[in-house]
């Protein structure tokens, strides 16, 4: 269902019915809703109503370059407002992963969703920690980047480049890395974080979604994305510059009354667990007793949503973490 943001850009919604309240899946930077595929048919099944949101960084709509102030401003207003228009609904959930979830917890804490009753956010929120190789990569490598690319994208390892600068970055790569023998793979680890492989735990992964699966699913992430990545990373916490969002997200509470639910994979090389771990207690400060954290054990990044047991280890973690705030309308 294609719909706009509030200043005009193209989107999509598609939806996965079910007889429940609305729940609304955000993705991440760079890939697309089809991430949301088995926790979707999970949460319908289960009787939510599930909404897959792709956001201006989604490789399913026209590349753009975006930034995190633009997705929070204009994206999940918009996206928020329409769901609940097509549903009838009062308020909804939100599973969010990554920079879908940095995004939408930027709206959110500015007040502008303020419909928004459950978050359960993925990875990473108000508080960026990320390994030190990714520091130095986005300290010293994005200004240099920034000036022979617009974007950065694991696609290459499918369809070569034919531009010199990402045909080297493509060798590089290859030379540097020997986890595995799919290229777009080791591409997502140099694109995102710092390990072998920086986005999932191998043993996580089945034959299938790694090397057929995982080719397909990530493309184009604009450099204008990872300069503002790098100035949050430097601060601690979320950084904005565009009027209508504060620029410094943590320098008072959160403008909303919806329970925020925050998950780490504690072996996470995106996005250290650290990162869940700051901003639960920078809620835990405004709030005691309201939020939730869960650092899970034997996941990393995606493979949180991709895990060959994630159905077993991970959804039905969410699915309850969403029953909590239903108890409590229920009651109220």
């Amino acid at each position: 269902m294609p719909f706009r943001a509030d200043d005009g850009t193209p989107l999509r919604l598609t939806n996965i019915r079910g007889d429940g309240a609305p729940v609304l899946l955000v993705h991440g930077a760079g890939v697309r809703s089809a991430i949301f595929h088995r926790l979707g048919r999970a949460l319908a099944g289960a009787g939510r109503d599930v909404w897959l949101l792709d956001w201006r960084g989604s490789i399913d709509l026209p590349a753009r370059s975006w930034t995190l102030d633009e997705v929070a401003l204009f994206d999940h207003p918009a996206a928020v407002r329409t769901v609940l228009a097509e549903t009838g609904a009062d308020r909804l959930s939100a599973v969010v992963h990554c920079q879908g979830s940095v995004t939408f917890m930027m709206a959110l804490c500015a007040g502008l969703l303020p419909r928004v009753d459950t978050v359960v956010s993925n990875a990473v929120s108000l508080h960026p920690v990320v390994p030190a190789w990714s520091r130095v990569k986005l300290r010293a490598g994005t200004p240099v980047v920034s000036r022979l690319l617009t974007h950065l994208d694991p696609s290459w390892g499918l369809v070569p480049p034919r531009a010199l600068t990402p045909r080297v970055l493509t060798a590089l790569v290859r030379a540097f890395h020997h986890e595995c023998d799919n290229l777009v793979c080791k591409l997502v680890s140099f694109t995102y974080g710092s390990g072998r492989p920086a986005l999932w735990r191998h043993e996580n992964l089945t034959p299938e979604t790694h090397d057929s699966f995982i080719p397909h699913e990530f493309g184009p992430v604009p450099m204008t994305f990872f300069r503002q990545m790098a100035a949050c990373v430097r601060a601690g916490r979320l950084v904005s510059e565009l009027p209508g969002l504060p620029r410094d997200h943590t320098a008072r509470g959160p403008a909303t009354d919806a329970r925020i639910v925050l998950l780490a994979g504690a072996h996470n090389l995106c996005f250290l667990p650290e990162s869940q771990r700051r901003t639960f207690s920078w809620l835990e400060r405004h709030a005691p007793g309201r939020h939730a954290l869960h650092v899970l054990p034997d996941y990393g990044h995606l493979d949180v949503l991709l895990g060959r047991h994630a159905d077993r280890d991970v959804f039905p973690l969410i699915l309850d973490e969403l029953r909590v705030r239903d108890d409590v309308r229920g009651g109220a």
